[in-house]
């Protein structure tokens, strides 16, 4: 386990070496990543194949490297507006394409083996940021009926590889926290289940102890930010058919982080834990672990994030007063063309908010809530655009919160 931390510690400290600058944000297309199949194509180490096409025609494409006999198969982008670990699939690829530095650890990637990357499963959904195909069917949501091409498709490469693991990539909303504790679920692991009684048989215990490594690996870098999804069979689920059809599986949701709107975090973190498990399975890595470990990663708690929280404010109503705190969350407004979005910051909750955590917190105790706009009704409402000042009882105006931000 010593020289898969020494592996990692390198991989965190040099990252910026291998980061893929073609994609900077969150919100790429397919034109982007034809473009990067482009140069990966002229690069022999890599076999690309034209895998199948999308339901609007677009192609996807698998990349394949490696010669060893051991097969490993990586796939993201399911849901059209999760992309973080697509990006980190091309950064991956830039760390084994380059021949400066870290030889012995991909000699060793690439000759035991076998890597297949699916990137981007939904291009028609990427070209309008939103989470399902262009039939509007949720693509993990699939795997029993296999309606849409793009499952079938996954579902033939599965089969024609049968690899003996699965990475299933995906992102998860930032309001995540890594179980009761005010932390964000920076990353969430999940072993799938493959029937409802959630039995561990061998193949399930292999996603386990990969998991158990990766969170041992990432807590070094963000702790305390790592969650573990609830294993609950979800029989229209591509993880847990994945498992049930002999893949040991391995889910890897990436989420919020500090000051991290584009999810850059996540990503470093994917590439991170992505090829720590890769170096160790190249090892055939021995290690013990007490399936304990796997289940005492705390849970996913969802929706106990804000953006911003104002604690222990005041709010005046018919001659009463009460105490509130404020929840904000960010939405995203795209343009027209998808690749960029304005943010617009609503009230998403008011009230007792002390088992919730916020990004950012303001103390608002002795303050009142003010509207800004004298023409908007004084009550501050669920859903409204978060716009209010914090005032003393003589009126003075303390802070103003403008589209979700204290304008300092």
């Amino acid at each position: 386990m010593e020289e898969i931390f020494k592996f990692a510690d390198k991989l965190n400290s040099s990252y910026i070496n291998f980061r893929e600058n073609l994609l900077n944000d969150r919100r790429f297309k397919h034109a982007d990543i034809l473009e990067l199949i482009g140069v990966k194509r002229a690069n022999s180490l890599f076999q690309i194949s034209l895998a199948g096409h999308s339901v609007e025609n677009r192609e996807i494409f698998l990349i394949k490297t490696g010669k060893g006999r051991q097969k490993i198969f990586l796939w993201s982008q399911m849901h059209g507006d999760e992309p973080t670990a697509t990006a980190a699939i091309f950064d991956i690829l830039n760390f084994l394409a380059q021949q400066q530095d870290f030889q012995a650890e991909i000699r060793a990637i690439l000759e035991n083996l076998d890597l297949y990357f699916l990137p981007m499963v939904n291009p028609d959904g990427a070209e309008v940021y939103k989470r399902r195909n262009a039939l509007d069917i949720d693509l993990n949501r699939d795997a029993a009926r296999l309606e849409a091409k793009e499952t079938r498709l996954l579902k033939s490469l599965r089969d024609q590889i049968n690899p003996e693991y699965g990475f299933n990539l995906h992102d998860q909303e930032i309001y995540y926290a890594a179980g009761s504790a005010p932390f964000p679920a920076t990353i969430s692991f999940l072993a799938p289940s493959f029937n409802i009684e959630k039995e561990i048989d061998e193949k399930r215990l292999k996603s386990i102890a990969q998991i158990v490594l990766m969170n041992k690996v990432l807590q070094k870098f963000i702790p305390n930010c790592i969650g573990r999804y609830n294993d609950d069979f979800m029989p229209t689920a591509f993880g847990d058919n994945m498992q049930l059809w002999g893949t040991s599986t391995i889910l890897i949701e990436s989420g919020g982080y500090y000051s991290d709107p584009e999810k850059q975090t996540a990503r470093k973190m994917n590439f991170i834990c992505i090829l720590s498990s890769l170096y160790s399975l190249a090892l055939n890595n021995k290690d013990t672990f007490d399936i304990k470990e796997y289940f005492s990663i705390p849970e996913n708690k969802k929706d106990k994030f804000f953006d911003l929280i104002i604690r222990n404010a005041m709010m005046e109503r018919n001659g009463n007063v009460y105490i509130i705190d404020v929840g904000i969350r960010n939405k995203e407004i795209s343009s027209d063309d998808f690749r960029t979005y304005s943010r617009r910051a609503v009230i998403a909750d008011i009230g007792d908010l002390s088992s919730s955590y916020a990004y950012d917190e303001i103390d608002g105790n002795g303050l009142y809530v003010k509207k800004t706009n004298p023409n908007q009704s004084e009550n501050l409402l669920i859903e409204d655009h978060a716009d209010f000042w914090l005032v003393k009882e003589s009126g003075e105006k303390v802070y103003k919160i403008e589209n979700g931000e204290l304008q300092k």
